[in-house]
């Protein structure tokens, strides 16, 4: 894939960033470099710091409430990287709604919601203002996760039977679950593997929890296709450890996908001369082997940066050609958001019942 620099591009969008933060300023101003953007403006609720990005990135204007950067600015979009409020919910629904009812689309991080309700309140001001709404679910565009999306994708990898993943969280207990404040870390981090598995394997049928009193957590799961997988919250790993795993098994093959760098693919041949006749490990019958990727770090290279490899630069430049194009997203969609809120809310539940995913 041939990376295109952002002055390259013959159309760009008139873009504005709602949110001047430090992860706005890591992760999301860079990778404009690399999208059709034209960044119009920013905005965050201490100006100062408005203005310090804004001269950072090259914004062509600053302001301290977004909506007069709505009424004043003619925009194709904005970008919402805001934390949450005093109730420890995610501010992003309503500044969503304002800028799609003032004409513009927009792009928000994750978690978009603290409730269905909201998602719902969203996809209404979609229907009815013509403008559409992405979310940051940035692993579904590891490229990674997109190698191993490919791979389990082709026809001869067969049906999804399990998948597993593995991501450090807390699980709070089940008494605590109902205080938005205290399940605020919970919310924040649920919606990355939980992404990626809808991404992977699709919609969520059932899931059940088992809780270690420490708040680490094993939940089986039950999707929509029949495939059935195993979530593993590995709170109180290692604090040098890797973070994340994943595997997926198909028909007699299988791919695995370590630290979210590393994608490992296991053919279906198997070691020729039969159990215990077998002399190599590597003369194989029935087909492909194995197969590795993994980036280098020694030139300098776009897919070696962690913007690259973290999805940013990729659902940025995937939400820009949407609004160029004038389609809504189909990856990061609200419709995505929707179902990880029933996903959220089936947590809120007691562990060690099976609960149905009505979404």
């Amino acid at each position: 894939m041939k990376v295109t620099y952002n002055h390259e591009y013959e159309k760009r969008i008139r873009a504005a960033v709602i949110g001047c933060g430090g992860h706005a300023f890591r992760n999301i101003f860079p990778t404009f470099q690399y999208a059709p953007v034209e960044l119009a403006a920013v905005c965050d609720i201490n100006k100062d710091q408005a203005a310090a990005v804004g001269r950072q990135f090259g914004a062509q204007a600053v302001y301290a409430d977004y909506r007069e950067m709505l009424e004043r600015e003619n925009l194709d979009a904005v970008f919402v990287i805001t934390n949450y409020d005093e109730h420890g919910k995610p501010r992003y629904p309503k500044i969503a709604i304002d800028a799609m009812q003032a004409g513009v689309h927009a792009w928000i991080e994750k978690p978009p919601a603290a409730s269905r309700e909201e998602i719902e309140a969203m996809m209404a001001a979609s229907k009815q203002s013509g403008k559409f709404t992405g979310v940051g679910f940035k692993k579904m565009f590891f490229p990674a996760n997109v190698k191993a999306k490919e791979i389990i994708s082709e026809p001869t990898f067969g049906e999804l039977t399990t998948i597993t993943a593995r991501y450090p969280q807390q699980m709070p207990p089940f008494e605590e679950r109902s205080d938005s404040k205290k399940m605020v870390s919970f919310l924040d981090h649920m919606v990355h593997p939980h992404s990626l598995l809808l991404y992977l394997a699709g919609k969520l049928d059932t899931l059940y929890v088992e809780r270690h009193k420490d708040g680490a957590s094993v939940v089986a799961l039950r999707f929509k296709n029949g495939c059935v997988g195993a979530l593993h919250y590995c709170h109180g790993r290692g604090g040098q450890s890797f973070l994340e795993r994943t595997e997926i098994v198909g028909d007699w093959q299988n791919v695995v996908v370590d630290n979210n760098i590393r994608v490992t693919y296991y053919g279906p041949g198997y070691a020729s001369g039969g159990y215990g006749r077998a002399g190599s490990f590597y003369d194989n019958e029935g087909g492909a082997c194995t197969s590795t990727w993994e980036p280098e770090f020694s030139l300098g290279q776009l897919y070696n940066k962690a913007i690259f490899l973290l999805g940013y630069a990729p659902e940025i430049q995937y939400f820009c050609d949407c609004v160029l194009e004038n389609r809504a997203p189909e990856r990061g969609s609200l419709d995505d958001a929707l179902h990880l809120m029933h996903i959220y809310e089936a947590y809120c539940q007691k562990d060690g019942q099976v609960v149905k995913i009505n979404s």
